[in-house]
């Protein structure tokens, strides 16, 4: 697709329709002429977004290759081959084989955010050319065309308003308001926000109301839809820190391979032994040092920890974002539909001298209606029924007949419905009563609206709009002795009520009435005030609690909104977010570029709480100044504005139920459930998955190093091999990998979310795990070669004392498990042995060793035989010694750090 010409104008919003209109030399009646289409085509080309490469499956198969553990394994092949050790390569080829299957069809998802886009293109418009009406594909349209727009149509490109009659567009996906945005005419500041932009109409949004006309002012990546689709392309996918941790593990290990082949060849070459024997002990060596399971028990950990959480509606794409969760000490969540449920809702009605509280439906069906605490009958309450009726009367919105708490326009108008239903008040009853005569639509300048309704004069007069403007219009106002006069005392009372609900962060409406004599009255000339509605777009019933949680954990949680920052401010608030009285928002046009920052600007961006009018821009800086303070980020969203942050972020979360397509394709996890709540059982289940990693891996280097010390000091003192290159393979993938597995599936400890988080460069083993490391391979060492030497004092060959130094290995590593349990857990009862995996774990290796001993092609195969009463004798008491030096040091220990 051939680069796109930028539009002729930078911010058609400031600029006049007469001067849009005359730049491209088009006629608003007659639009573009055929001639003048394919000149725009060419210079513009088609009104498409560009395609995304898609991720060919053989590059999924080749990232499941690049680890360099993996690339040891087959640099460990390629050896054993080389010298005719085919048992030796088959084994380990066989091990990089299923690993990378495994992940391979685990992780096999295509990249479909751009594809996703695309599917917003495929709609038609109404465009006028050559002097008459057409219906067209939307891929055809340019700038210039006069596009005719009403009610439920899909906007196709970005488009200048020139005429608007009641017309209104669901922004939502592009800047994450909740209310959809009323349309005009006039121009308006060069600087305007995006959300501001009240004479423009963006490709991907759609129209909820009213109709217009509008010209093409920008198609395809031009649009700001464009600009997101390439924000999408060009964000980069974070590495997730495990693979980062097992990266730095590879190195290490690979440093220390080479190191002790170096010196066992220099060491064999001064004391002139074979080459022969050098190169096969070089390949025990590396054998030894690699953990050939831990690749495998890591990806299967993962996996079973991605079904774990799919079990509690968190759908992972990626096997190694399991693991990344348990990181996260940022969660930047937008609020629409993410922290609020994208739904009107009024909560009570403001009359003068008494308010109105009133609930939510209950199971029943039911809601009520309470003054100071008492419930009171909405219909019988002269006051409230008239504020309900006028509600119903001024309003283009209806209810679906199988469910009367959802319906279709706006969700303002649909929450006064809903209001009426909780009455018990029937709001089709009320239209035929007083069927609409005429109807003054709402103007975005006034703020108001009105309607006439009635069989004949005099007329019912039913109005609603911004509470500023009506009480401007209103000369009486109802109270609970009728209607009186509205002096400057009342309108001193009714600006202070208002206030006050605004600092709650209510969206305030006032309602008015009036009798007409005649059609042709002004509907706004003394108006009887009568109160006001309270209406919130409600937070999630369970979102504080969450929060808590995540604040609990030590995640910050930061609310990044296209919303108004008073409304955020006010929600963060409610939410225990931020303190009531909390009002330091940072707005979008303030926000600068990350890589400008000072030092003062990020330590204060990174303390905010709350961020408002934020561009999608901006989002991926936030994330970036997150991320460079060392945090691992989760970003949060549902719509097409959030689709490059989800994809910048360490982790991004996409909502399932309202979320679009977009934003569930760039992200990393995908709430079934729309609940933030499961992102805190998501972060839980990622802490848990760590842990047991690093359990897991301490466990099996613990056993290789064990396995590299026992050929190490046998090569030294020119001693017989007292284990086989073979013998160690079968360990490093039976005995060694079963155990490890069992690790992977533990539960994890309680207490798991009362910690803070992980830094985010903290490797899987610290210093002291590393220390842990070593102590428990000397242990193990020490048992293996003491049993080894014994079996020869005790008189048996070297292929018995083989089979007593391998066998009390195994048997010392399979108990060695239990020095896996926590410091400070029961000796008994911890997440060891109350894992039943583990002991599965243990009867399953415990017989396929008895099988390579006793089934005569596995011990020819393995050069084993049979140890004899005594040797076995020998074998069990050598392998328990590193298990009851383990759990007196775990012991010992939980006592220190009880005291």
């Amino acid at each position: 697709m051939k680069e796109q010409k930028e539009p002729i104008f930078t911010n058609p919003w400031s600029n006049p329709t007469e001067e849009i209109l005359q730049q491209y030399d088009v006629s608003r009646r007659d639009g573009l002429t055929a001639s003048q289409v394919k000149k725009q085509l060419h210079q513009y080309g088609p009104n498409r977004l560009r395609e995304a490469k898609k991720k060919d499956p053989w590059v999924i198969l080749l990232d499941q290759v690049k680890s360099l553990i993996v690339i040891l394994l087959a640099a460990t092949a390629v050896l054993s081959f080389a010298f005719s050790e085919w048992l030796d390569g088959i084994a380990i080829a066989c091990v990089i084989i299923v690993n990378t299957a495994i992940g391979f069809f685990m992780e096999l998802k295509a990249v479909r955010s751009m594809e996703a886009l695309h599917q917003m293109e495929r709609v038609t418009a109404k465009v006028r050319r050559n002097g008459r009406l057409m219906e067209i594909s939307a891929r055809q349209l340019v700038p210039g065309d006069i596009v005719v727009l009403e009610g439920g149509d899909i906007v196709s490109a970005d488009l200048r308003v020139l005429d608007a009659a009641k017309l209104q567009a669901d922004e939502s996906v592009l800047t994450g308001e909740s209310m959809p945005v009323s349309k005009q005419v006039e121009a308006i500041e060069a600087d305007a926000s995006l959300g501001d932009r009240t004479n423009m109409l963006y490709k991907g949004t759609s129209i909820t109301r009213g109709s217009g006309e509008a010209v093409v002012t920008a198609t395809g990546m031009a649009t700001e839809l464009g600009k997101i689709s390439d924000l999408v392309q060009t964000a980069t996918d974070e590495v997730t820190p495990l693979e980062k941790r097992l990266d730095k593990l590879g190195k290490n290990l690979l440093w220390v391979t080479l190191v002790l082949i170096v010196i066992i060849a220099l060491t064999g070459i001064v004391r002139g032994k074979d080459v022969i024997l050098m190169i096969e002990t070089a390949i025990a060596l590396a054998v030894a040092a690699i953990p050939e399971g831990l690749p495998i028990v890591a990806t299967l950990a993962l996996a079973r920890g991605m079904m774990r959480m799919a079990r509690r509606n968190a759908m992972v794409n990626e096997l190694a974002a399991v693991e990344t969760l348990g990181g996260v000490g940022v969660i930047c969540t937008d609020k629409t539909g993410t922290l609020t449920e994208n739904k009107m809702t009024v909560t009570g009605l403001i009359l003068s001298g008494e308010d109105v509280q009133v609930s939510a439906f209950d199971e029943d069906g039911k809601a009520e209606f309470c003054v100071d605490d008492k419930t009171i009958d909405p219909i019988r309450h002269e006051r409230v029924q008239k504020a309900l009726e006028v509600g119903v009367l001024c309003n283009n919105a209806s209810l679906n007949p199988d469910d009367l708490t959802t319906g279709i326009g706006d969700p303002l108008e649909i929450a006064l419905l809903v209001l009426a239903q909780k009455a018990g008040m029937d709001y089709n009853d009320i239209n035929q009563q007083y069927p609409e005569q005429q109807e003054d639509a709402f103007d975005s300048d006034s703020k108001r609206m009105a309607t006439f309704n009635g069989n004949a004069s005099p007329y019912r007069v039913a109005v609603k709009g911004a509470m500023e403007t009506i009480l401007a219009d209103s000369t009486t106002v109802l109270t609970d002795s009728g209607s009186v006069a509205m002096d400057q005392e009342q309108k001193a009372y009714w600006l202070e009520r208002n206030l006050e609900l605004a600092k709650k962060g209510y969206r305030v409406l006032a309602l008015a009435a009036k009798q007409a004599a005649s059609l042709d009255d002004d509907p706004y000339s003394e108006l009887e005030f009568v109160g006001l509605v309270c209406i919130e777009d409600p937070a999630r019933a369970d979102i504080r609690e969450s929060i808590q949680a995540c604040q609990d954990a030590g995640i910050q949680v930061v609310m990044v909104t296209g919303d108004h920052p008073k409304t955020a401010a006010s929600i963060a608030g409610s939410i225990g977010l931020t303190d009531p009285e909390w009002d330091n928002v940072i707005v979008g046009k303030d926000i600068q570029p990350e890589e400008v920052l000072s030092g003062v600007q990020r330590q204060r961006y990174q303390q905010t709480p709350v961020f408002a009018r934020v561009s999608p821009k901006q989002k991926l800086d936030l994330i970036a100044v997150h991320q460079k303070a060392g945090s691992v980020v989760a970003m949060t969203g549902d719509g097409v504005n959030d689709a490059p942050a989800l994809k910048k972020a360490d982790i991004g979360i996409a909502m399932g139920l309202r979320g679009t397509q977009v934003a569930r394709e760039a992200a990393d996890m995908v709430l079934k459930d729309d609940a933030f709540s499961t992102i805190v059982v998501a972060v839980e289940q990622g802490r848990v998955i760590f842990e047991n990693i690093r359990k897991f891996v301490i466990f099996l280097l613990s056993c290789n190093i064990s396995e590299v010390m026992v050929v190490f000091a046998a090569s030294i003192v020119n001693a017989p091999m007292p284990i086989l290159p073979l013998q160690i393979l079968f360990l490093n993938l039976v005995t060694d990998v079963f155990p490890a597995l069992a690790l992977g599936f533990g539960k994890g400890n309680p207490g798991m979310m009362e910690v803070p988080p992980r830094p985010s460069d903290q490797p899987v083993l610290t210093k002291r795990g590393w220390g842990a490391t070593m102590v428990y391979g000397l242990m193990l060492t020490v048992s293996v070669l003491g049993a080894f030497a014994i079996a020869f004092k005790m008189g048996m060959d070297q292929q018995q004392a083989v089979t007593v130094s391998f066998l009390t290995l195994a048997f010392a590593q399979l108990w060695h498990i239990f020095n896996m349990r926590s410091i400070g857990t029961h000796l008994f009862k911890n997440e060891i042995t109350q894992n039943p995996f583990v002991w599965a774990a243990l009867a399953l290796c415990s017989v396929l060793l008895l099988v390579v001993v006793y089934v005569p092609l596995a011990a020819k195969v393995l050069e084993l035989t049979d140890p004899g009463l005594a040797g076995w004798v020998l074998i069990l008491t050598a392998s328990f010694i590193p298990c009851i030096v383990g759990q007196v040091f775990k012991s010992v220990a939980g006592k220190k750090k009880d005291d």
